[in-house]
């Protein structure tokens, strides 16, 4: 029975090696096919009246993340990963004061690893402190899409995001979108 059982549980797992296996490749060609379609001259008619001067994401401007484990995050990301320190400083103001926030670069990515000063370890998750894990996108032209993300139900966190160029919104997964409009 134990050998059968063994053989069945190596089965199960090389079905499961395989589903997955074929869930990345699939996953793969997909994302393959999409880029290859974009150039082809079969596009969809939205996708063919875009031009480049509509308001869209250019790039990424940044990653953030909240730092748990200084010396864990800094062998990784220096050590193993590569980026250089390229600045540092501990920031002041309300719910802010005493954190240090490090920007580590790799090439044309910067990633900014902040620290919470101890007192304030209490007010870390919500949009509008600066300290959460989340990505920041590039824009040409802010006002549209912050327009479009609001008409569509979209809360965000700088009502200014016009004139000052920035803002952050809660995704549909939970995730913290930053958009910049900074070059």
């Amino acid at each position: 029975m134990k050998l059968k059982h063994n053989h069945s549980t190596k089965n199960h797992n090389f079905q499961r090696l395989i589903w997955e296996t074929s869930f990345l490749l699939v996953f793969a060609l997909t994302s393959l096919n999409f880029g290859f379609a974009q150039t082809s001259n079969s596009l969809p008619n939205e996708i063919e009246n875009v031009n480049s001067e509509q308001a869209r994401v250019t790039g990424l401007k940044y990653l953030s993340v909240h730092v748990l484990e200084l010396e864990k995050t800094l062998k990784l990301y220096r050590e193993i990963l590569g980026f250089k320190m390229a600045d540092a400083e501990v920031l002041h103001g309300p719910g802010l004061e005493g954190m240090l926030v490090m920007k580590l670069k790799a090439d044309d990515l910067t990633i900014g690893l902040s620290l919470t000063a101890p007192e304030f370890i209490d007010t870390i998750g919500p949009i509008g402190n600066t300290n959460h894990n989340h990505f920041m996108l590039k824009v040409n032209d802010i006002g549209p899409i912050g327009d479009k993300l609001k008409k569509e139900g979209y809360e965000l966190e700088n009502e200014n995001y016009a004139r000052d160029k920035y803002t952050f919104f809660v995704g549909p997964n939970g995730e913290i979108i930053g958009l910049s409009g900074w070059d």
